[in-house]
């Protein structure tokens, strides 16, 4: 499945404000996904295998670094837990790294919110505006995140650029 979003990240310690609000606006919990996502060497773009007890897959995406809402190309393709595809990649193309991650999962409509505990890094939520149909469009994407940008009282200085996986690679030299 291949569709577009528009996202932030943001590091934050206000998990507890954020649930309370999340659920003010009677938010759907998914649930709590421990996730390892396992990245791997390519030439474009970043390709990973999330392991986990709520999503496993395959994700293909492309997207900028930079602190703004910004647009992510993704393709999805769902694994099962304890195939070989993942030995296959780490044999042929090797691992870039390693991201371990507790993740509490959200839905209001089609926006999705993460609050994230990310080993070695801390704490982080975010949104993504998702696109699945090509039906909603980039700008109203983009409205969807601002309004849960201001809503969820995430100030623009504490939005970050990079993925978890560039963070801890950085943290490593």
């Amino acid at each position: 499945m291949a569709f577009i979003n528009i996202e932030i990240k943001a590091k934050t310690d206000r998990h507890d404000e954020i649930r309370e609000i999340l659920e003010s606006k009677n938010a759907d919990f998914i649930g709590t996904d421990n996730q390892i996502d396992t990245y791997f060497k390519v030439n474009s773009g970043r390709l990973k295998i999330r392991e986990g007890n709520i999503e496993n897959q395959l994700i293909y995406y492309l997207r900028e670094n930079t602190e703004n809402p910004k647009q992510s190309d993704v393709i999805l393709f769902k694994t099962d837990p304890g195939s070989s595809l993942k030995e296959i990649l780490k044999q042929s193309v090797g691992i870039l790294v390693v991201v371990e991650k507790r993740r509490d999962i959200y839905f209001i409509d089609n926006v999705k919110f993460h609050l994230d505990s990310v080993k070695g890094l801390g704490t982080f939520v975010e949104i993504e505006a998702i696109d699945t149909e090509g039906t909603i469009g980039k700008e109203k994407l983009s409205e969807q995140c601002n309004y849960y940008l201001d809503l969820l009282q995430i100030p623009h200085e504490d939005l970050i650029s990079d993925s978890y996986s560039d963070l801890l690679i950085l943290l490593s030299k």
